[in-house]
């Protein structure tokens, strides 16, 4: 079963129609309904972005990152899932001079398991990773991101700087992630 955590994201409703169309299996929660103790029975998370900072997000979305490495859960970061991500795990984030809208193209820079080629997605944040802790590595950037796709380097961990939900390319590697 999949959780979506669903950090407050306007795109999250795009997400959870894909996976409702895709026939996978999913719940949804936010932050301040999720029990914890409840997420031995995901087998794979999804943490989508957020419009606002917000330190109880922050918390149960480290706590989730955590747990998800620890317990061998695959877990997929969205933009804001992507930096806490980094963050929990010891890296920077900063806000990026002009807030990035609009389709990017992303080169695929090694072997992994949810991408093979490069991908045509949907931009929408003002914030990015700057610094990726040594537990990650990249294996997607774009002309104005170098960590558009980040992974574990043990774990079935990753996160997209960018909307995955929202372009047919982004939606093609939500399902293959899934399919794990």
């Amino acid at each position: 079963m999949l959780l979506v955590v669903d950090n407050g994201s306007i795109y999250t409703k795009q997400l959870t129609d894909f996976l409702s169309k895709k026939n996978i299996a999913f719940e949804k929660y936010t932050p301040y309904l999720l029990k914890l103790n409840s997420l031995e029975k995901y087998d794979c998370i999804i943490l989508s972005g957020r419009r606002k900072n917000d330190k109880k997000i922050n918390e149960v979305n480290s706590k989730i990152i955590n747990y998800s490495i620890n317990n061998n859960k695959k877990l997929l970061g969205i933009c804001y899932g992507a930096e806490i991500l980094a963050l929990t795990l010891g890296g920077t984030i900063r806000k990026t001079e002009s807030t990035q809208k609009g389709n990017e193209t992303i080169e695929i820079l090694k072997d992994n398991l949810i991408i093979k080629n490069s991908i045509t997605v949907f931009e929408s944040h003002a914030f990015e990773i700057s610094k990726l802790p040594n537990m990650l590595t990249t294996i997607g950037k774009s002309n104005n991101c170098k960590y558009e796709i980040i992974q574990h380097k043990e774990k079935l961990i990753f996160g997209t700087q960018f909307h995955p939900e929202m372009s047919l390319d982004g939606n093609n590697l939500i399902e293959t992630f899934c399919s794990l």
